[in-house]
């Protein structure tokens, strides 16, 4: 694996979030784009519920991933490494935002630590490269 395997993580990393609030949008009673934020605090559907807080968690994974994915292979990481976490990462993301939607908590929170072990992983390793 090279670093444009890690690149495409990255991009697939930023478009996840779409993904669940497709889901989240097409899953409430008629979606209003006038008042989308507003729309959402009124549904209750847990399907919909659970896929914007997918939505929201994966916004707030992307960040620290792109940033240690940058950060690791400026400071000298193995590409290798740095696209292996990357896939792992992405996959996990895959599975976190599933389990939300199955409304498997446990599992979702597990497959959370993997990724955000990723992502530590990512930003030590570019750290301990810098001397």
């Amino acid at each position: 694996m090279t670093i444009a395997t890690a690149y495409w993580c990255v991009v697939i990393a930023a478009l996840l979030p779409y993904v669940w609030t497709v889901i989240a949008k097409s899953g409430g009673a008629r979606f209003d784009n006038r008042d989308p934020r507003g729309w959402i605090s009124r549904q209750d559907n847990p399907r919909t519920v659970r896929a914007n807080a997918a939505q929201l968690n994966a916004f707030e994974a992307f960040a620290p991933f792109a940033a240690g994915v940058v950060l690791a292979q400026l400071a000298g990481v193995a590409e290798s490494t740095i696209a292996l976490l990357a896939v792992i990462f992405v996959i996990a993301r895959v599975l976190h935002g599933v389990a939300y939607l199955a409304n498997r908590a446990t599992l979702r929170s597990l497959i959370w630590a993997v990724g955000i072990g990723c992502v530590v992983a990512l930003l030590v390793m570019a750290a301990l490269a810098i001397r």
